[in-house]
């Protein structure tokens, strides 16, 4: 007697392939939230910095970091030059002893001391793609910077060029090199930023990252 091998019918098979289509629709849709989530939350590290600067500046009438009454306002702080500039990158490493020359760290500082950011001490924060985020005035030797900055800039490092196009295109007019927001393509992490701006668009190609920075 021949044993009858039984298939799968079409009706099951049918039924299979719409639950995979439902598997995989959902977990894209669970990567584009993600995706959305991370988005908001660099939008909103540029949001916040900026609401922290200006609540500073207009309690204390000085810039963060510059302030020439930080040591005397608060024990243990270090005062700024109050020159109206804030000296040093936004990628310098702070997590050594500050000193007077380091502006752009006691940014940070004066900014927890005061209330206005969580934490204590200088260090930069990090946003959701462990970039630094930080700020400097105009490039590494403060003059202009991507082309047009020469005041004081936030730039937050290591962000996709998807989420990079997005922020760029959600605050400003999508352009790397023009507006408020303005990119800079990296080839290594929290790269320095450059005095002249990018002459290509934003690439979306999957593994380009970018640094942007907002005037403030």
């Amino acid at each position: 007697m021949k044993n009858m091998q039984k298939g799968f019918t079409l009706v099951e098979i049918a039924i299979v392939l719409v639950i995979i289509g439902l598997l995989l629709g959902g977990i894209l849709k669970g990567q584009e939230m993600i995706t959305q989530a991370k988005i908001k939350n660099a939008v909103s590290d540029f949001s916040g910095i900026s609401a922290a600067y200006y609540g500073y500046q207009d309690r204390y009438r000085a810039l963060p970091g510059d302030d020439p009454n930080a040591g005397t306002r608060w024990s243990g702080a270090i005062s700024g030059g109050g020159n109206g500039v804030v000296a040093g990158a936004y990628n310098a490493d702070c997590t050594g002893t500050l000193t007077a020359t380091m502006e752009s760290c006691l940014w940070w500082d004066d900014l927890r001391r005061a209330g206005f950011v969580a934490g204590a001490g200088g260090r930069q924060p990090f946003n959701a793609f462990s970039g630094i985020v930080g700020v400097q005035t105009g490039d590494a030797a403060g003059s202009t910077a991507l082309g047009g900055f020469g005041a004081l800039i936030i730039c937050s490092a290591n962000i996709p060029d998807k989420v990079a196009i997005a922020i760029d295109t959600q605050m400003d007019d999508g352009k790397i090199a023009t507006g408020t927001v303005r990119g800079q393509l990296q080839s290594a992490p929290n790269p320095t930023i450059n005095t002249a701006a990018d002459s290509a668009e934003y690439a979306e190609t999957g593994t380009n990252t970018y640094t942007l920075c907002r005037s403030l």
